[in-house]
């Protein structure tokens, strides 16, 4: 019998219609190409930054020493100024830093005992920087100037040794550290017997020695923290702990006393130092303009390339390029210094000695003749005077004794291979992807001095013992795919599940494990019983089979193939089918152990619409899934502290992925928001990219826009504050997030009031949202994670789903806006300038129509030469007509009436952009507020397109977009503004059922007619068949035992040939004499009233023929649930006329009321601006006008002041948008980057089970009609070939993860 299962049930049937499953949107090979480029630039950036920064600063050093040229010595306090500057500026930039957070975000104050501690190592660290950097270095030659600062590492190598001896575990690194640290004292010991050897009687020089020493060794106490934390972990000490809680805790507090006290320290120093060496200030007010110049270029590099090279540090940490881009070139560094400041000293001292034709000098010579016999004036060149004044500092030393240079350069070996040993344990450190900087940096301060040794000394040690490594396999995350059905046609039901099949393939339960997550599909059917009459129960309407035909064709698509001719499970593995409370549910284990779980949802049992079925999943997964099973824990007597911690790592790690049910994407958009979830905890919710979807004007309309608002909207809010909505079609939210007060709870109570009506039920993915950041969660975007949705194609349907977006948007913002002091206290990442940011928005969003018409009004003016008043009063009059008639009319009219206006609309829109072209080449200007508003847009949304090369052609569209603004912000503002008290949904609504005729009743005589076709047919298929094509009929009625009349929508793919011929040819049957007994007759019209009278079960499971249903029965305490669930939160609500008439009563009034509000503001708008120009000159503001070279012409251009005020807030708001945009695409690049190097890559499967990734399968009948080739060579072939030719065919491949072989040889 098993046998029988895998053999072909059609083997005729072997033609298939394969749907794109290989994912043909992202440009894969584009993104391996500038991850190439990023990975270059990126490391080249840290070596050569860290280059420039260590040179500038040993430069500096240089010019401070006494009996340099390059800076005199009287003016010797102004370099000791800048080192000291070079010094405090990363604590200056921390301690604004952290005041804007202690103004904005919540700080909390550290204890006595931790302020102490903290203080004390502040002090000195900072106090050794001090002394080392402006006493003592400026006295000692360049070499060990160079490589003294590697010397820091001592504490924490001592350190090191300490705690990987306090883990009581076998360490790998424990060697290194030790060695590191016998190689860091052998150092000062050669570099103390250096200078001290030389003249034992020069006690100066031993101070400055002792000074360098003590100095550097005190600086090691800036990374104290990176080792304690390990310390007390390993030692279990409470202290410990407690101690590096309370830092972690008030951290910000901590940096800004830490910041102060740094400053203060450098300062004291510094200013104590400069009267002991007998130096005056008073010099600094009058340094020539030279020497100004050299030290300001000197102090400039340094202190940029200081905080660029430890931005881009962290970039490449973040993007899992450590030892290519982080940690060599920051070894390399230190060499590279050195080789900059010393070979040019022996270049200069060798052409010295060849232009002396033979006569011998030795460097010492050298040193007294040339370098310090030099005129104190500069002129020419100052390279070779630094070069000189460096030769100057090794004259300190007699280089020319083999005995110094070995001993110098055995304390530089020394120190730096001291340096890399007690780092190199970053060789191995685990790094996520996109880990936050807390987590890579124990410090956030750089010190500007010892750029590549704070870097590597601040990257955070671990020990990776075997306990850690089981809690780290412990976090499995949990994913649920939530999806939400209703009217959803065939292709858009293809879409989502093709998406969920790729999610199998790509994370299997079966076979290969993987530990980052692991998922469940549930898809929540709205709706989806109709009543039948004469029937036992209700049936599932045609959406709903839809849904089961499409399940069963894509399973077909993933199944199995092997290299054999025909396919060997054509039959699908039995699924299950269940009575439930609310309806029914299917589930659906697909080919690689996952699970679907439809849930078909009857709304006379339980409430139905989009919100509802969000609650069903919300308390089905996190309430019964998740809590329940703790709860029977916690009854059975388990440790309460335990289970909270358990309850709450999995609140943490369990994710939802709402979804719509058309939505198309790939398994690598999900991994990108997972990855923000993972890495921050504070992260509530992230969204992706949405694309929407079709063809038409249209979608073309809002291809545009949605790009604009992703682009630059989405990106400024993520980056600046937290995105406010996260579209429901493709979002990943955390359970502890909606698991929090007042979100889920708030988020299940029904609509009380009118404006509830608008905010909950209008846009519940934006109040779901609203909800979130109210309670202090982060909301984000990730531009790298895309989706596919489709958009409404029609003009209606698009006018009606803006009009339930836009009183639904206005209403949460103004909502977020009324609570701006809490939230701000409560949630880190709202601020209130972000508020403020938000309140400009909102308030030019209403002030839209009203600037839509000035500008209509402007070109006007310009085009027909008439008074600018009586071009406002023009450009008022259609929309104050249509405002009024859409108080009037019914809706589908009103949208009538918009459509035309909008073609009338957009021909004037085109004279607009022509006019506002004309009035710049007219006036020679760009400097009034039409013009301004044109080219600012226009280089704008060019520059951002560049910089999403895969989406620069939608540019294109934006001509439409321009076209179309009357209509987008004015016409539909006063559309939606005027009938926001229809809360209907808007959309879906019309279309007919998939795979059905239009639904018209049919009369009494069709009916008698269909019943008659199918008894006829089914009578052909009880006839007796003749002995010769027995099994033929016996195949034939297995696999088609209902027929089904034809339907007018095109089939499901791999669709079954029916016996039953054209509809003509029934008809000749019907019309022919037929011989049929009566007894089959009979028999044929009882098993299709059988059959018919079933419930939807039965029915479901005879008319799924490629996919087997077994019925089971749903868990009694789960069942309970539901009925509880059902009673409490999901009852059908009642239909009360009194109530409905009240509301629709109360909706009228609070649109009334809003309306009031909203054009009001308009017109005093409008009157403001037509009374200014009405008294004319008198209150403008003249702006003098240049020409396209920006050359004064002379002449003024006269800007009203609320003009002026639109260009000026205008302005401010994109520059914020588009300086967000280059931020955000930068950290876009990194996670991409990140991701392609850290994803699994998939092995190749065996030939024996799988066809070759080819590009197409090759026929059955191309197989047969070659016999004598070598089908299995020549595919063999083919794989090699795929990716050598992959060039050739400009074929986009994705990287290796996702270019996944489906067993039937597609790539998924």
């Amino acid at each position: 019998m098993e046998k029988d299962r895998d053999m072909p049930k059609r083997p005729w049937d072997t033609c298939r219609e394969v749907p794109v499953i290989e994912d043909e949107q992202t440009p894969w090979k584009m993104i391996k190409l500038l991850k190439i480029i990023t990975l270059i630039v990126v490391a080249i950036m840290v070596f050569g930054l860290a280059l420039c920064s260590k040179a500038s600063f040993l430069l500096l050093i240089t010019l401070a020493n006494i009996g340099t040229k390059t800076i005199q010595d009287n003016h010797k306090p102004v370099v000791l100024l800048c080192i000291g500057c070079s010094l405090i500026t990363s604590s200056v930039l921390l301690l604004l830093k952290s005041l804007w957070k202690a103004c904005y975000k919540t700080s909390k104050l550290p204890r006595k005992g931790t302020l102490a501690l903290v203080m004390s190592m502040e002090f000195m660290a900072s106090g050794g920087a001090a002394i080392l950097t402006i006493v003592a270095m400026p006295h000692l030659d360049i070499v060990t100037n160079v490589t003294i600062l590697n010397s820091v590492a001592i504490l924490p190598a001592i350190l090191q040794v300490v705690t990987q001896c306090t883990a009581k575990e076998r360490n790998r690194f424990l060697v290194p550290s030790i060695t590191a640290f016998t190689l860091i004292l052998l150092g000062y010991v050669l570099f103390l017997f250096l200078y001290i050897m030389k003249d034992p009687a020069d006690t100066k020089l031993i101070i400055w020695v002792g000074l360098a020493v003590g100095g550097s060794f005190l600086v090691s106490f800036n990374w104290w923290e990176n080792y304690l934390r390990l310390i007390g972990e390993n030692n279990r000490s409470i202290v410990l702990r407690n101690l590096c809680k309370d830092v972690s805790k008030s951290r910000n507090m901590l940096q800004i006393i830490s910041s102060l006290l740094r400053i203060t320290v450098t300062a004291c120093v510094l200013g104590a130092y400069v009267p002991l060496a007998k130096m005056d200030w008073d010099v600094v007010r009058f340094i020539p303009r030279r020497e100004t110049t050299i030290i300001g270029i000197i102090i400039g590099v340094q202190l940029i390339s200081s905080a660029l090279c430890h931005w881009f540090s962290l970039l490449a940490c973040k993007m899992h390029a450590m030892r290519r881009c982080f940690i060599l070139p920051l070894y390399m560094a230190s060499l590279a210094v050195m080789a900059l400041l010393v070979i040019p000293v022996i270049v200069y001292y060798q052409d010295y000695r060849i232009s002396l034709n033979g006569t011998s000098i030795n460097f010492t010579s050298y040193c007294d003749v040339v370098v310090d016999a030099r005129n104190q004036t500069l002129t020419g060149s100052v390279f070779p005077h630094l070069v000189l004044d460096v030769t100057h500092t090794l004259c300190l030393t007699d280089m020319s004794r083999l005995w110094d240079i070995g001993i110098l350069t055995g304390s530089a070996v020394s120190w730096w291979l001291g340096l890399v040993l007690a780092t190199i344990h970053l060789w191995y450190l685990s790094v996520y992807r996109i880990q936050r900087t807390q987590d890579l940096f124990i410090r956030r301060l750089y010190e500007g001095a010892f750029i590549e040794q704070s870097l590597l000394l601040n990257t955070r040690f671990d020990i990776r013992t075997r306990k850690k490594r089981q809690l780290m396999k412990m976090d499995t995350s949990m994913l649920y795919l939530c999806a939400t059905m209703w009217h959803e046609n065939y292709d858009e039901m293809t879409n989502i599940i093709i998406s969920i099949f790729r999610m199998d393939k790509y994370r299997p339960k079966t076979g290969e494990k993987y530990d980052d997550f692991t998922f469940e599909a549930h898809i929540y059917f709205d709706d989806a019983f109709i009543h039948v009459e004469g029937s036992q129960g209700r049936h599932l309407n045609d959406y709903a089979k839809s849904l089961v035909d499409v399940l069963a064709e894509v399973y077909s698509i993933f199944t199995s193939i092997n290299e054999k001719f025909f396919i060997k499970k054509q039959q699908i593995p039995e699924q299950t089918v269940i009575r439930t409370p609310y309806g029914g549910r299917l589930v659906v284990t697909m080919p690689h152990g996952n699970n679907i779980i439809v849930h078909f949802k009857d709304k006379e049992l339980i409430r139905h619409k989009k919100r509802w079925s969000q609650i069903m999943y919300l308390y089905y997964l996190l309430g019964w899934k998740l809590m329940t099973k703790y709860y029977k824990r916690w009854q059975k007597g388990e440790n309460d502290l335990q289970l909270k911690a358990e309850v709450k790592r999995e609140k943490q790690n369990t994710y939802i992925l709402a979804l719509d049910g058309d939505t198309d994407f790939q398994p690598a958009a999900v991994m990108y928001l997972i990855d923000r979830l993972k890495m921050y905890p504070r992260v509530g919710a992230a969204c992706g990219r949405i694309h929407p979807t079709g063809s038409g004007p249209a979608v073309w309309f809002q291809k545009f826009e949605y790009a604009v608002s992703h682009w630059l909207q989405k990106t400024a809010e993520h980056v600046i504050g937290c995105v406010l909505c996260s579209p429901g079609c493709f979002s990943l939210f955390r359970a502890e997030a909606l698991m929090d007060d007042n979100v889920m709870k708030r988020y299940a109570s029904k609509s009380i009031k009118a404006s509830d009506y608008i905010q909950y039920d209008q846009g519940e993915d934006r109040w779901l949202c609203t909800l979130l950041l109210k309670q202090g969660w982060r909301v984000e975007y990730n531009a790298a994670s895309d989706a596919y949705t489709n958009a409404p194609e029609d003009f209606k349907e698009l006018y009606n789903q803006r009009r339930r977006w836009g009183p639904s948007t206005m209403g949460n913002v103004v909502d977020l806006l009324g609570s701006t002091s809490v939230i701000s206290k409560r949630n880190p990442s709202m601020s209130k300038p972000f508020m403020f940011y938000q309140l400009f928005n909102i308030t030019s969003a209403i002030l839209a129509p009203a600037t839509i018409c000035l500008l209509i009004a402007g070109s006007l003016s310009f085009v027909l030469s008439i008074d600018a008043s009586w071009a406002l009063l023009v450009a008022v009059i259609p929309p104050f007509i249509y405002l009024i008639l859409c108080f009037k009319l019914k809706s589908d009219t009103q949208i009538t009436i918009a459509a035309v206006m909008s073609v009338i609309y957009a021909f004037l829109m085109l004279v607009v952009t022509m006019s506002i072209i004309g009035a710049m080449v007219k006036d020679k200007t760009i400097l009034t507020p039409s013009s301004i508003f044109v080219v600012a847009m226009a280089v704008i949304y060019i520059t951002t397109a560049i910089m999403h090369p895969q989406e620069i052609q939608l540019v294109f569209h934006g001509f439409l977009y321009i076209v179309c603004i009357p209509s987008a912000y004015l016409l539909l503002t006063i559309y939606s503004m005027v009938n926001m008290n229809n809360v209907s949904w808007g959309t879906r609504e019309s279309k007919p059922a998939p795979g059905a005729a239009a639904a018209k009743p049919q009369t009494k005589t069709e009916k008698a007619k269909s019943l008659y076709q199918r008894i006829i047919s089914c009578g052909k298929c009880c006839k007796k068949p003749s002995k010769s094509h027995e099994d033929q009929q016996l195949n034939v009625s297995q696999a088609d035992p209902i027929p089904e009349p034809p339907q007018s929508e095109p089939q499901p793919m791999n669709t079954f040939v029916d016996d039953r011929g054209t509809l003509e040819e029934q008809q000749r049957q019907m019309e022919a004499p037929q011989s049929i007994p009566l007894v089959n007759v009979l028999l044929s019209y009882s098993l299709f009233f059988l059959i018919w009278s079933l419930g939807w079960i039965s029915q479901l499971q005879n008319a799924s023929r490629d996919m087997p249903l077994q019925e089971d029965s749903l868990d009694k305490e789960e069942e309970e649930f539901w009925r509880q669930l059902q009673k409490k939160y999901l009852e059908p609500l009642v239909d009360d006329k009194e109530r409905q008439k009240q509301i629709i009563n109360d909706l009228r009034e609070l649109r009334n009321k809003i309306n009031f509000a909203f054009f009001i503001l308009n017109t005093l708008w409008l009157v403001a601006t037509f009374t200014l120009q009405v008294f004319g000159a008198s209150f403008f503001i003249p702006v003098p006008k240049v020409d396209f070279d920006l050359n004064s012409t002379g002449e003024d251009v006269q800007v009203d002041p609320i003009g002026f005020m639109f260009i000026l807030g205008f302005a401010s708001s994109v520059l914020i948008q588009f300086l967000a945009m280059l931020y955000h695409r930068i950290y876009t690049l990194v996670h991409y980057v990140a991701f392609i190097d850290t994803e699994p890559r998939e092995q190749k499967p065996d030939s024996e089970e799988y066809y070759p990734p080819t590009k197409k399968i090759e026929s059955t009948s191309d197989v047969e009609g070659d016999p004598g080739s070598d089908s299995e060579s020549q595919a063999d072939s083919e794989l090699w070939s795929d990716d050598e030719e992959s060039d050739e065919d400009n074929e986009v491949n994705p990287p290796s993860h996702f270019r996944r072989v489906a067993d039937d040889g597609t790539m998924v």
